[in-house]
């Protein structure tokens, strides 16, 4: 019998920002949510308005931003991709295995990967200043 893995709900959310995101963020980052369901639950906009103190973005923050900016997020145009092609390049036994190989991708990730990404948002940053934030696409 195959066990189901637990959906994530707020609690679940709430949990991973308190127990292993947040602590890991450097003073003054600036924080950014979807708008994914357990996201927007009161318990995590609660934390995040007490946590970040105006400094959240995504639904129900002070501060709003189109939820769907994958042109200007690294984890959409950069990581989530590189996870995938490097993930699926070999075959998965079994959920467990699927966990170790997306854990073992992401920690191979280099320095000079995440300087090169930084770069890239930079300049994507840049062309969003240059247009007065209209609607772009860029690939």
């Amino acid at each position: 019998m195959h066990r189901a893995e637990p959906t994530v709900t707020s609690n679940i959310d709430l949990d991973m920002l308190q127990l292993y995101a947040v602590p890991q963020f450097p003073e003054g980052v600036i924080f950014q949510q979807d708008c994914a369901p357990p996201h927007y639950g009161n318990i995590v906009r609660e934390f995040l308005d007490t946590t970040f103190l105006q400094r959240w973005i995504g639904k129900g923050a002070v501060i709003t931003w189109p939820a769907r900016s994958p042109d200007i997020t690294p984890l959409y145009f950069y990581l989530w991709g590189y996870v995938k092609q490097h993930v699926c390049n070999e075959r998965i036994n079994g959920i467990n295995h699927l966990k170790q190989r997306t854990t073992d991708v992401i920690h191979s990730v280099t320095t000079d990967v995440l300087t090169r990404v930084w770069e890239e948002l930079d300049y994507r940053l840049d062309v969003c200043r240059a247009t007065n934030g209209t609607h772009i696409e860029l690939r």
